[in-house]
């Protein structure tokens, strides 16, 4: 799997984050990115959000006043079928390493952009691990940090390895 970043978001809490150019991925996330609820949100096993562009665009073409960032995720990325993510998978992204740990359940934050969004990314089959289901990590994938490095807009973002 190799695709590409198209987005690093941060926020001073909340949604929507804003792009950067670059950042530095710590074991806690982004440096200076910063959650409204650090006991939900964050975290050594939820450093970083990540969330595939073409479910903003997909949401987009159906009316969703989304963008990049909007969603909350720390990396938009490009180029991986978000149907293909699994817990334990590792990726090189820049010069750092995350690995996926779980599947993201959304919030009531999300209501800002219709209450209806939840249910177009998230639904019972993908909370009971149904990698099957078409709304499959649509609502994105927390990961922690391997490895910490520099990550920017356009880094190649590539599996290198799956954890069991």
């Amino acid at each position: 799997m190799l695709g590409s970043i198209v987005a690093v978001n941060i926020s001073r809490g909340g949604i929507p984050k804003r792009a950067i150019r670059e950042g530095f991925l710590s074991p806690f996330g982004i440096e200076g990115d910063l959650q409204d609820h650090p006991d939900i949100h964050g975290g050594l096993r939820q450093a970083v959000l990540l969330i595939c562009a073409e479910v903003i665009e997909d949401l987009a073409a159906k009316g969703y006043p989304v963008f990049r960032g909007a969603l909350g995720e720390n990396l938009t990325i490009r180029g991986i079928d978000h149907r293909q993510l699994r817990i334990g998978q590792r990726f090189r992204v820049g010069q750092a390493v995350i690995e996926l740990t779980k599947i993201r359940v959304p919030c009531n934050t999300l209501n800002v952009y219709g209450p209806a969004i939840k249910s177009d990314i998230f639904d019972m089959e993908v909370k009971a691990g149904n990698t099957a289901s078409p709304k499959w990590a649509r609502s994105g994938f927390y990961a922690s940090v391997v490895q910490t490095g520099i990550i920017r807009q356009d880094d190649i973002i590539a599996l290198v390895d799956q954890v069991v």
